[in-house]
């Protein structure tokens, strides 16, 4: 199972910091992404991270804004968020895929199937 935590209302500029804890397994052994959807928009995956081989991936709209990082020690998988914008308004997931601890992640559509377990969302809003 996957919790994800730490979303709120923050000033476009602002940061804030999303935890996704891992239980029933480590977070070493799946890759983990995280996805967003804004209201009326689909799901994406804007990162992910495999722990196992220290790989991450991004999608343009975040990289260099958002950094994903593992602590494996707290089973947590972490989205630090960086310059919001308030069109990164949405709620967000996190997901874990089943593709193997060795697969290096991506965030692209075709490996949106491989996310197969999910944990509820946060909401984030980016007032400007």
């Amino acid at each position: 199972q996957l919790q994800a935590s730490g979303g709120g209302l923050v000033q476009g500029g602002g940061s804030l910091r999303l935890s996704c804890t891992v239980s029933g397994g480590t977070a070493v052994e799946y890759p983990i992404a995280w996805f967003r959807q804004a209201a009326g928009e689909e799901r994406e995956a804007i990162a992910c991270i495999t722990s196992r081989v220290d790989w991450t991936d991004y999608a343009d709209s975040v990289k260099g804004r958002f950094a994903v990082s593992s602590d494996n020690s707290k089973n947590t998988v972490y989205l630090q968020m960086n310059s919001l914008k308030p069109e990164d308004t949405a709620v967000y997931f996190c997901a874990a895929s089943h593709a193997g601890s060795l697969w290096h992640c991506n965030t692209r559509p075709a490996s949106y199937a491989s996310y197969a377990t999910w944990g509820q969302g946060t909401q984030v809003t980016v007032s400007s």
